[in-house]
């Protein structure tokens, strides 16, 4: 029998002798929950952006919502925690950072949480290149953290970083 052949006839008899167990659920992890609704995660990144009442209510509703995010069109992928942070509405992004949400370097930024964003900066210099949703840039970020992020604003800049939003050549 040539290779082949072997391969394809074993192939189709796989599934008949129970090659489906091989992506089985192991038995002794838990049953992972349905994926959430697509427009309950992109209601909830809207409303992210600007209303805490809303976040609070949809987060209490369906705790899955804390680190879902919603794909924007072509790999823009945003949570809501992320939506606070390139519009600076620092009180959203506290809230959510305080209930487990995954805080990244663009919300830090924004939050103005100066060393331990220069410490990722200086571990990992390309960082400062990076796009975060909607192609926005650390210096956004900077830019929209008022105060509070007025040290890091002149760390990246004085990095080189001029550009507010990075968009696809």
């Amino acid at each position: 029998m040539h290779r082949r052949h072997f391969l394809t006839t074993a192939g189709l008899g796989f599934p008949l002798i129970g090659g489906s167990a091989l992506f089985a659920q192991d038995p002794m992890q838990p049953a992972k929950p349905a994926q959430l609704a697509p427009d309950l995660v992109k209601e909830f990144v809207r409303v992210g952006h600007n209303n805490l009442p809303e976040v609070q209510r949809m987060l209490k509703e369906e705790p899955g919502l804390l680190n879902a995010s919603w794909d924007v069109g072509g790999g823009d992928f945003e949570t809501a925690l992320e939506g606070a942070g390139h519009v600076g509405d620092r009180e959203i992004a506290e809230y959510l950072i305080g209930q487990g949400a995954r805080a990244n370097i663009f919300v830090l930024t924004m939050l103005g949480h100066t060393s331990v964003v220069k410490a990722q900066l200086a571990a990992f210099p390309h960082l400062l290149c990076s796009k975060g949703p909607h192609g926005l840039t650390l210096l956004h970020h900077a830019q929209r953290g008022g105060e509070p992020a007025r040290e890091l604003l002149k760390h990246i800049q004085a990095l080189g970083l001029t550009e507010t939003k990075f968009t696809m050549p």
